[in-house]
């Protein structure tokens, strides 16, 4: 059985600061927190992207971390599944057989050309048909939103609601990318379309940042009790249902079972909305409600922070920001301070359980993890 012991996250925002100094600042603050050092630690598994885009040139970050954390001893292993690292990452601690295992996301983007970005985020897609045909991920989400809206009567109107929602939580976050930073309806309403029916702010924003965590076998108050990865078909045009993903429905399954719960007990939940129709639609795949029903949740307010059920109480990814390998740790960190009672204005008063839904592509690859309040 694993727990964790500490959490520790930079803003995720634009930052002067290198690759290196978000990892120390982030790893430093889950030290503290954990009421531990580096020579605690048996093991370090971190997500990262490719340094080709980031501008840094360090593709060996490995022994970076090495370098900068200064202990030559540990084993420091890299996972990389695309914006779904950090919660894989998160899944190898879990499954490890060491003591005290140290995850990292980590993930620099505004030092490269929007271009380089869009580039390397592609070859998360199927190479034929996505990538050389120009499909790329605002696309193919559009497409989902479209198949959506078809079968089961939802509007632009529902997905504007899923961001506005996701914005307020964020204005209250010191953490996160939008903090302090007024969102209206209106302001959505109006954004630029970018792929039909998505508009600008229908997607999550990209930015710089690091998160950190310690699993360890030593008892705490958070107790991690389901832990699961799948994969799926690659192409979205694969999939029998485009507004199913098969990969979360699997892993949510075998996460509940793990932890002997069902949906009906989880309080509140970090869901990986890189676009508001992936946050509409993993409430079904979830489990959260029926399908075909996820706009009637958002229509009630039953996710937001006071409903029956909140969702992204940090602003998601939509709002906090994206720093891809480092999002699905920082989905970790959110729901420990929430259970620790550190949220401030977001704090929720039910935090017994909570679920963390990290995706990779379009549904290609899903990590859900569970953690329970265990501390009183």
């Amino acid at each position: 059985m694993s727990y964790i012991k500490g959490v520790g996250m930079t803003r995720f925002a634009v930052h002067s600061s290198t690759s290196q100094e978000l990892c120390y600042e982030a790893v430093t603050d889950a030290l503290e927190d954990a009421n531990m050092s580096i020579s605690d630690i048996d093991e370090i598994i971190f997500s990262k992207g490719d340094s080709i885009y980031d501008g840094e040139r360090q593709r060996l970050f490995s022994g970076v971390l090495s370098s900068i954390l200064r202990d030559e001893e540990i084993p420091i292993i890299r996972v990389t599944a695309a914006c779904s690292g950090g919660g894989a990452a998160f899944w190898d601690a879990v499954h490890s057989d060491k003591r005290n295992v140290l995850v990292l996301g980590i993930e620099k983007l505004s030092s490269a050309l929007t271009k380089y970005v869009t580039y390397n985020f592609m070859m998360a897609g199927e190479r034929v048909y996505e990538q050389q045909e120009g499909l790329n991920f605002p696309a193919q989400n559009a497409l989902i939103a479209q198949q959506y809206m078809m079968k089961y009567g939802a509007s632009q109107k529902d997905l504007a609601l899923i961001s506005l929602k996701n914005h307020e939580n964020a204005y209250h976050n010191p953490k996160a990318r939008f903090y302090g930073k007024k969102v209206t309806l209106d302001m959505i309403k109006n954004s630029p379309i970018v792929a039909s029916p998505l508009r600008l702010f229908d997607c999550s924003i990209s930015v710089d940042g690091a998160a950190a965590a310690i699993v360890s076998k030593d008892e705490t108050d958070i107790k991690i009790i389901g832990s699961s990865l799948y994969a799926s078909r690659l192409p979205a045009f694969e999939s029998y249902d485009m507004t199913t993903w098969d990969a979360v429905v699997l892993a949510a399954k075998a996460a509940y079972n793990e932890a002997g719960i069902t949906h009906e007990d989880v309080d509140f939940a970090e869901i990986h909305d890189a676009f508001t129709p992936v946050e509409l639609i993993s409430y079904e795949d979830l489990g959260f409600c029926g399908k075909g029903k996820g706009s009637k949740l958002i229509r009630e307010g039953a996710t937001e922070i006071n409903g029956k059920l909140p969702v992204n109480t940090s602003g998601g990814l939509k709002a906090k920001g994206h720093p891809v390998s480092a999002t699905g740790v920082s989905q970790i960190y959110e729901i420990v301070n929430q259970m620790r009672g550190r949220c401030g204005k977001r704090q929720l008063d039910r935090n017994k359980i909570g679920l963390a839904h990290n995706v990779g592509g379009a549904g290609s690859t899903a990590t859900i993890n569970i953690l329970k309040n265990v501390g009183g």
